[in-house]
């Protein structure tokens, strides 16, 4: 299992760093401050909100959950905000609990995968924990990408199929692995 555990959490780890995170900068790139904070209507999310969810559940999930750091999350907050916080403070929040999650996935003993921690009231396992985060994470990019493109009328073009396989374009470096798709 340790062989296992350890190469779920380096792929768990590189979703955030290389696909994910690359795929909401690009987002936010093209995004003025105002359509940050647009709403579709009172019951949808602003792109605003979806970036301060995301830091809100990484961090209770990972950082505090499965890292042992002190959880203070207010998750009614994150949907609540309507002032706005300009795009490179949601950035670098977002960045800094990623940085704290990779750091606490990083030195997290693959071993013990399968002991149980109590988050956010419910008894889970890390793996189940961490599964949650990842796929969490990834609807929500996905939320984004889309309001960005409804936004901008871009194609945020994040393939390359020119050589008939397709290249990610925010992650160079990615040869093989989780990332293909």
């Amino acid at each position: 299992m340790d062989e296992t555990g350890r190469s779920f959490i380096a792929s768990a780890r590189a979703y955030f760093a290389e696909d994910y995170l690359p795929k909401i900068e690009r987002s936010l790139d093209l995004l003025t401050d105002e359509q940050i904070w647009w709403r579709a209507n009172p019951q949808s999310n602003s792109i605003g909100n979806l970036l301060l969810h995301l830091s809100g559940n990484v961090r209770q999930w990972i950082v505090c959950g499965v890292g042992g750091a002190q959880d203070d999350r207010n998750r009614d907050s994150e949907f609540a905000q309507r002032d706005t916080i300009p795009r490179e403070e949601l950035l670098t929040g977002l960045k800094q609990t990623l940085s704290e999650a990779d750091a606490a996935l990083a030195k997290f003993d693959a071993g013990k995968l399968l002991e149980q921690y109590s988050i956010q009231g419910c008894d889970v396992t890390a793996l189940a924990a961490i599964v949650h985060v990842v796929e969490h994470f990834s609807m929500h990019t996905g939320q984004i990408i889309l309001l960005t493109k409804v936004l901008t009328e871009n194609d945020l073009a994040f393939y390359d199929f020119s050589t008939g396989k397709p290249v990610h374009k925010c992650r160079p470096s990615c040869k093989s692995g989780p990332f293909e798709d």
